[in-house]
This record gives structure tokens, C-alpha cells and sequence, in this order.
């Protein structure tokens, strides 16, 4: 099945989409696919440079007649968010992405699929290696680590770009242009615990909480889906006041910028207290899935018996964690005055792990407002800070402020609606992009973002759309003609 995708139109496109799909590169495990792209620059003979952290520019020359247009930078990001089901076996350092198409959308088999951003990447490519294209100076910019901590752009040097003009290709909805974008800041929260030996007369559980849809954390926060690390919190906290619920371990979510989808524990009760457990999780899936029933249709969560763990977090260090979690803001906070259909505040708690006498807790916080994002990260340190925690906030990037008379929009807006007769619709999206960080660097860039009909990005559900890769493909290039 995977080879029908060479079949797709554009076919240059997707042809490259294939190429990258066979080559892992997950965030900070980009190696392969930088020299996969350095690679391709040597074979068209076009000139290219790798900079200190692993981003890479590549040159092309204005067709001929062309030489005197503005140059123009392609930017998308290499790497990929890496997800998959717990059910599939897959190394996302080793293992190709395994893509088909299912009716009007290509996917991927118990994987993220990769389309974020590498249908970005491919395209421009294919741009790359068109002898037929009209355009002026092109310079494309790959940037890595921007799923985890957006590295390339924050390290990208002045004066290594040569273009005005900046067109990121790292949106997921076809027909509409982004001008700005929320800025964010990473929370890391520490519980330190002393091990404690197991009393006698008890009993062990595993409890999983699995058949949440996750999604990104940005794009996909107004949507109202269960965070499992929230949901797993509310049951933990009643059997532990309740019924003598002890915590051994706890693990929930895997990346920042994905709302996590499943969590695990390990934990015992007191052997007469068995029934009440059971009792209680059948009463709280009941009632979860009602609550969740629009947005998480098969939600599943589990209690077995399991053997006996070697130790236990202590009581304290428990009640403080469950406590702080609880209390946590998690969500949207707020809507932007001005764009009531648009996030302008939100958290997602998306890693909880324990280690040997730790629990961490991670966070991502977005605002398209840098006051409001600083008062959320002040909120959490309180919030943690009152549980005994430590709270440290850290890799922090600026949101990217809408230019609505920018020259790019206009030029744009018109190119659309002479291709499909309508005026597309112009947003700012409360998801991060790299044009914020790389707008800091590059003042007076001109920057735009836009991309295919992409959904369910940093989630095994992620999915492209068949139609609107190539409507992005045909806008891409007759906007190349007529900037």
C-alpha cells in the first residue's frame, strides 16, 4: 500500500514525503535526515550550509527573468514528534514510518505519521529540484528540534540568512494564512520521597488508563479531551484517602507538547479493602467514560492484580503530589478578547514519571501574551510550591505578533483567491511556531505560515489530507511566481 503513494499528486511532493518517512528522526535524533538533506543538495549541485547545531540552508538560484525578486525562505522544521500505540512495536530511531492512504487521507500504521512537518519539508524540496517552476532567490531552512525545544531556531545566527521574506510551511489547515502565534515556557516540577517497605496484609494492582486520542497540545487544547495524568490523579486521590491506596510507581505521557493519552501505576490497598478497590474502579470508568463520552469514545481504564512491588513512595511525599496535581490548572485558561475562537492561554501537565526516590512532573504553558504566560507559570511554582515541590521554568520563546498590512498577506490573499475564488482566512494559531523565535533574530522579516489540512498531529492519529497537499502545493507555487 505504501507505494501508491509515489502515485499521489503532486507526485514530486509526495515522493520526497515517502523518502523521509523511510528515515527516523524523532527531536534531537535528527542526524539521519540532516544528512539526508545535505545529501540531496549535493546531487542538484546547490549550494548549502550545516551551522553549529544541525540546521541546514540550501540555495537556489532564481530562474532565469527571476533575479531581480526578493528572496524567499522556505523554512520547515526536520524532526517528528514520536508516538505510537502502546499496542505497536516500533523504534522511531531505527524504524521507517509505515504510510497508506485510507480513502481521502494518508496515515500511518500505530504511529504519529510525520506529516508535521514533513510535508513541509517535502514540498520544499520538490521546489528545490523543479526545473520547471518560476520563482526569484529561494533559500530553504531546516531547522531541527522544534518539537521539544524548537533548538534550531532559537540557535539560527544573524546574518546567515539572506532573504526578507519568510514562509513557514508548518500549518494544518488548508485555506488559511497565520500572521502570529503563542509563545510558551517549559514547567519541570520535583517531588522528592524516601522509599518505604510495603506493609504487611496488602494487596497489588496495576491500574492503566489507555484509548485516549492525546493530540497536540497546542492545536488541539480547545477540544476539550481528557488529559489521562488529570484523569488517573482523580482516582488515585479518592482510593488513597478512601480506601489506603499506596503509590510504588507512576508514569503518564511521554512529551511535552502532547496531551497524554495514557498512564500507568503500580500502587497497593489493604487485602480488605479489595472489593471497595474494584468497586470504585468500575464506578469511576462508568463515569468517566459518560463525562468523556463526546471526546473519547474508547477510553478504557483497567485494574488488575499484580505482584508485590520492592517499596512504596512514602505517605507525605503522596498526599503532596496527588494534592498538587488535583490543583493544577490544566486546559485552556483563556480565549483571546478579540478572536473569541481562538486560545489565547493554556497548560498542558503531560509527563508525570517516577524514578527511584523522585516524581517529575512536566509541563508546557502557551500564551499568546507574555504577561499572562508569566502569571500561569507564578500560578504553577504556587500551586507546587504549596505541595513541597520544586518548580523550575525554562526554555522559554516569544509568540509571534500579527502584521496585518504585512506585503507577504496581501500578495497571498490575492494569489488564493484568483486559484480558487475565495478569500482564504487569515488566524493566529495558539499553537508555537519557529517565526516568533526566528522574527526575534531577523527584525522586519516578513513571515506567513501555511500548510495542507493536517489533524491529529503528535498522536498515532495523525492524518494529511489528499486534496489540500496538493491545493497547498499548487498555492505554494503560483505564490513563488507572483511575489
Amino acid at each position: 500500500m505504501a507505494n501508491l503513494i509515489n502515485e499521489l499528486a503532486p507526485k514530486a511532493l509526495w515522493k520526497n514525503f515517502e523518502n523521509l518517512c523511510n528515515i527516523p528522526r524523532p527531536s534531537k535524533k535528527e542526524a539521519k535526515v540532516i544528512e539526508h538533506v545535505i545529501d540531496f543538495a549535493k546531487k542538484h549541485n546547490l549550494e548549502y550550509v550545516k551551522d553549529e547545531v544541525g540546521n541546514v540552508i540550501i540555495r537556489k538560484p532564481a530562474s532565469k527573468g527571476q533575479e531581480s525578486k526578493p528572496t524567499i525562505v522556505l523554512q520547515s522544521h526536520l524532526d517528528m514528534v514520536p508516538q505510537k500505540n502502546s499496542a505497536t512495536v516500533h523504534d522511531f530511531e531505527k524504524d521507517p514510518i509505515q504510510p497508506y492512504i485510507d480513502g481521502e487521507w494518508v496515515k500511518a500504521k500505530g504511529t504519529t505519521l510525520g506529516s508535521d512537518n514533513g510535508i513541509g519539508v517535502a514540498s520544499t524540496l520538490a521546489v528545490l529540484e523543479a526545473t520547471d517552476i518560476t520563482h526569484g532567490p529561494i533559500e530553504a531552512l531546516f531547522t531541527i528540534d522544534e518539537e521539544t525545544g524548537m533548538t534550531g531556531a532559537f540557535n539560527l545566527k544573524p546574518n546567515i540568512l539572506k532573504g526578507t521574506i519568510l514562509m513557514n510551511l508548518d500549518s494544518e489547515d488548508e485555506g488559511e494564512l497565520f500572521i502570529g502565534c503563542a509563545g510558551g515556557i517549559n514547567t519541570s516540577i520535583v517531588f522528592n520521597f524516601k522509599p518505604e517497605s510495603v506493609p504487611t496484609g496488602m494487596k497489588a494492582f496495576n491500574i492503566s488508563l489507555t484509548g485516549m486520542k492525546g493530540g497536540h497540545s497546542g492545536v488541539d487544547i480547545h477540544l476539550g479531551r481528557g488529559n489521562a495524568n488529570k484523569v488517573m490523579n482523580r482516582f488515585l486521590w479518592k482510593a488513597s484517602r478512601d480506601l489506603g491506596l499506596r503509590l510504588a510507581a507512576i508514569e503518564g505521557g511521554s512529551l511535552r507538547n502532547a496531551i497524554p493519552r495514557e498512564s500507568f501505576v503500580s500502587a497497593v490497598v489493604p487485602i480488605n479493602n479489595e472489593k471497595a478497590l474494584l468497586s470504585w474502579a468500575d464506578e469511576f470508568s462508568k463515569t468517566i467514560k459518560i463525562e468523556l463520552a463526546a471526546v473519547e469514545p474508547d477510553i478504557k481504564f483497567d485494574v488488575a492484580t499484580a505482584n508485590m512491588p520492592s517499596s512504596l513512595i512514602d505517605k507525605s511525599t503522596q498526599d503532596r503530589f496527588l494534592n498538587g496535581i488535583y490543583a493544577a490548572p490544566n486546559g485552556v485558561i483563556r480565549m483571546i478578547s478579540e478572536m473569541p475562537e481562538v486560545v489565547e492561554t493554556s497548560t498542558n501537565l503531560a509527563i508525570i514519571k517516577s524514578k527511584e526516590n523522585t516524581i517529575e512532573v512536566m509541563c508546557l504553558l502557551r500564551s499568546s501574551v507574555d504577561s499572562a504566560k508569566i502569571d500561569l507559570a507564578n500560578a504553577m511554582t504556587s500551586v507546587f510550591e504549596l505541595a513541597g515541590a520544586t518548580v523550575e521554568h525554562d526554555g522559554a520563546y516569544p509568540g509571534w505578533k500579527p502584521d496585518v498590512d504585512s506585503a507577504i498577506l496581501k500578495t497571498m490573499k490575492k494569489v488564493y483567491k484568483d486559484l480558487y475564488g475565495n478569500t482564504p482566512e487569515v488566524k493566529v494559531i495558539h499553537a508555537g511556531l519557529e517565526c516568533g523565535i526566528i522574527g526575534d533574530v531577523y527584525k522586519g522579516m516578513d513571515m506567513i505560515s501555511f500548510g495542507p489540512t493536517i489533524r491529529h498531529p503528535h498522536s498515532p492519529d495523525e492524518k494529511v489530507n489528499i486534496p489540500s497537499v496538493e491545493k497547498f502545493w499548487n498555492y505554494l507555487i503560483e505564490t513563488l511566481k507572483a511575489v
